[in-house]
């Protein structure tokens, strides 16, 4: 009697799996999980880079809220192109003032892809917080990109920039203190916008070094070379022989040429390797002087 109640049993759990097997995708339907956000914008990056070759890239419109330590430098690349003018706005949220010592001063710089500081025609380069001050607001506009540019002049060319931030001053014991940075890099005007300058990149100034910088224009493919006729006289993997085998040739002939004007300068080889030239009046001695031989 006990084995078939047993049996039973088995047979009634077995029959209730199927139904759970139904009923639990049932009820992870009836749970949605979160929607993304529905603004459009990018999600803001959370790391910042502590060099050039290291900077975080930003894409058109994207910001960044970053956690960092007070005294480090943070990095950040976005790309324009011709007839915009970049905005970069940030925001220093300072430890608390409990913690702090003394006032702190940061500051802003924003770097052309050759590492030419550009300048800022408006904006608070230069932020100092005293011990109450729980934040700093920097910001920076600069001039509007340009389609092309003499090299001497350091006018802003599209490609990439760099954003960075960094601690000016503050006292010893306020270095490695938390704090906190938002970056907003807006950008105003098109190529529309750009004033006619008679010139044209063919490629930006540096293209974006992990492909994070959108708005950057491609870079120009290379353009092929001009051949001429004597173009095959200086290229080609044989070119290197020929002219070592007609430089050797011709520095054997030259020294052929000096050894023959320095050993006879006048020309003539003397008859007798040694022998004296004869002088007026003197006798003419044969080979064995008295001798007596013909």
């Amino acid at each position: 009697m006990t084995t078939h109640r047993a049996l039973r049993a088995a047979l009634a759990a077995f029959a209730v799996l199927p139904a759970l097997a139904v009923a639990a995708p049932a009820a992870s339907a009836a749970s949605p999980s979160p929607s993304p956000t529905t603004s459009g914008k990018p999600t803001p990056v959370t790391k910042a880079g502590t060099s050039f070759l290291t900077a975080i890239n930003l894409a058109a419109g994207q910001d960044a809220n970053v956690a960092a330590s007070t005294g480090d430098y943070l990095y950040w690349a976005f790309g324009a192109s011709e007839g915009q003018t970049p905005t970069i706005g940030l925001t220093v949220n300072l430890a608390p003032a409990a913690d702090r010592h003394g006032p702190q001063t940061w500051s802003v710089e924003v770097f052309d892809g050759l590492r030419r500081r550009q300048s800022c025609t408006a904006g608070t380069q230069n932020a100092t917080g005293d011990a109450a001050a729980s934040s700093l607001a920097l910001s920076c506009t600069m001039r509007e990109v340009r389609s092309w540019a003499e090299p001497w002049s350091g006018d802003p060319l599209p490609g990439t920039y760099y954003v960075r931030l960094a601690l000016s001053d503050a006292p010893q014991p306020d270095l490695g203190l938390a704090a906190s940075v938002q970056l907003h890099v807006g950008v105003k005007g098109d190529a529309d916008n750009a004033q006619p300058e008679g010139g044209e990149l063919k490629a930006p100034l540096v293209p974006p070094a992990g492909g994070g910088a959108a708005n950057a224009a491609q870079a120009a493919a290379p353009e092929e070379a001009e051949d001429h006729w004597y173009s095959g006289w200086f290229s080609g993997w044989n070119s290197r022989w020929f002219w070592t085998v007609a430089g050797g040739a011709l520095a054997a002939l030259a020294g052929v040429a000096g050894y023959t004007l320095t050993r006879h300068p006048r020309g003539g080889r003397p008859t007798r390797y040694g022998s004296v030239p004869p002088q007026a009046g003197a006798p003419q001695p044969g080979p064995y002087a008295g001798s007596g031989q013909p």
